[in-house]
């Protein structure tokens, strides 16, 4: 399986993404706003874009669907509970379900709410795993609640299935947050080490070429994977008196959302 990640170069820092196979060079382009880059992209590469597939309904991940299927006539997958947001889903998704591009391509579909209500993200098979999860795990984050999400779901997406991923599953998420990402962790945990060498090694990075983290980076700098971590829960203490002595990890999870959309 062949992964590209494209950035969009816009105020959002949007990510997009082309997962080809080797075999076909058939292609299935994720969230395809800057659509020119895309289709771009895939030429220089000698892929065809057979399928747009949308990790959710915001704007920023699916104005760029009636073009995209203008100029390839590719179809159009989304979650099953975004078909009445999306125009002209061909294929609603739901949670297990497989996504097969080419002859060698498989992805697993996980249903994710959180961020929104119909969310889906992609793991695929194979040696080395990936996961194309939107707007819900961000590197050194996760998405926010406040358009149309659930931090009781998003809580639990996180801790029944995206917080049991092998270490080497591979991330690729929806935006480019990572530095301030990387800075809010280390406001919750100044001693982080681990996160004080990522901030200095990719605070300049370019985004066309961003670092792309696995699972076992990011339980090293990801605050909402650290949710037992004495020192984020002490900090957490002295800033929230009502948190309980002795916290859950949903407890400190939604602690974290919480100052996270005011930090």
């Amino acid at each position: 399986m062949i992964v590209k990640q494209l950035y969009a170069d816009n105020p959002l820092r949007n990510f997009h993404y082309l997962i080809a196979c080797e075999e076909t060079n058939e292609a299935m382009v994720i969230d395809p706003l800057d659509v020119d880059r895309c289709i771009c992209a895939a030429q220089k590469a000698g892929f065809k874009i057979t399928h747009i597939l949308n990790t959710h309904e915001h704007w920023d991940h699916i104005d760029g669907n009636s073009e995209m299927c203008d100029k390839t006539g590719a179809e159009i997958l989304a979650h099953h509970g975004a078909i009445d947001k999306i125009a002209n889903v061909s294929r609603g998704l739901y949670a297990n379900d497989l996504i097969q591009i080419g002859s060698s391509v498989s992805l697993n579909v996980l249903d994710t709410p959180g961020h929104t209500k119909s969310h889906v993200c992609l793991l695929s098979n194979g040696e080395q795993p990936a996961l194309i999860c939107g707007d819900t795990l961000f590197n050194a984050g996760v998405g926010h609640c406040k358009l149309g999400g659930n931090v009781d779901d998003l809580y639990n997406s996180f801790s029944k299935q995206l917080a049991t991923l092998p270490d080497d599953t591979r991330i690729f998420p929806g935006h480019d947050y990572m530095i301030n990402n990387l800075e809010f962790t280390l406001d919750r945990e100044p001693d982080n080490e681990e996160a004080k060498k990522y901030l200095k090694k990719l605070e300049h990075q370019d985004p066309h070429t961003a670092y792309v983290s696995t699972m076992a980076d990011e339980r090293k700098i990801n605050s909402f994977l650290r949710l037992n971590n004495n020192s984020i829960i002490k900090k957490l203490r002295q800033e929230l008196p009502n948190l309980s002595e002795n916290p859950t990890e949903k407890e400190v999870f939604i602690a974290l959302r919480q100052l996270r959309d005011h930090w």
